[in-house]
């Protein structure tokens, strides 16, 4: 019996925890660059915590269009959930204050959210693709 998009949409967000390791993916000119990052979910937000001098910041200032890819292993196999979006990188206050106030690693990289070498990134989601571990045909959606 195939899946309602509701019942896909529940079984993506079950995935993410408040902090997960995923690769994100940013572009240098015409080149790729990802790497491993800690995605945060936070207020039904994806943010990434980081330096304004940080590569991936740099990278997104010219080109804010990213993907992620969080690898999902089961007994039954091993699947996905890809989301592509905007990136947009805050050095608001108000939110900077309410967003890393929940970041239990702040303080490991940072002397605190009024370091002047930390920001957020957030992303906005605009599609997800989600290969549900043991089957072979992805679920795509936009949200």
């Amino acid at each position: 019996m195939s899946k309602t998009l509701d019942e896909i949409k529940t079984a993506v967000w079950m995935h993410f925890q408040p902090g997960q390791c995923v690769y994100l993916a940013t572009a240098e000119g015409d080149q790729p660059r990802v790497r491993p990052i800690t995605l945060l979910n936070l207020e039904e937000k994806f943010w990434i915590a980081t330096s304004p001098r940080s590569a991936k910041s740099r990278q997104i200032l010219r080109n804010p269009n990213v993907e992620f890819c969080y690898p999902l292993s089961a007994e039954c196999g091993n699947g996905y959930i890809r989301v592509s979006g905007i990136a947009t990188i805050t050095r608001d206050g108000d939110v900077i204050e309410r967003i890393g106030g929940q970041i239990p690693f702040l303080t490991e990289h940072w002397t605190g959210t009024q370091d002047p070498d930390f920001c957020l990134i957030r992303i906005t989601r605009v599609e997800i693709e989600y290969l549900e571990p043991g089957e072979s045909i992805p679920h795509t959606f936009i949200v």
